[in-house]
């Protein structure tokens, strides 16, 4: 395994971790909005 895989490897992972707890935290955000919207007709 060459230097460029155990810096490459963590990076990606952490770029993929960044990317997909912000996406999930806005879509959370949204389905709780609609929730509460819905709750109050």
């Amino acid at each position: 395994m060459t230097m460029e895989h155990v810096i490459f490897i963590p990076g990606v992972l952490l770029v993929g971790i960044a990317l997909g707890w912000s996406l999930g935290a806005k879509s959370a955000r949204t389905e709780m909005a609609r929730r509460k919207a819905r709750m109050k007709q």
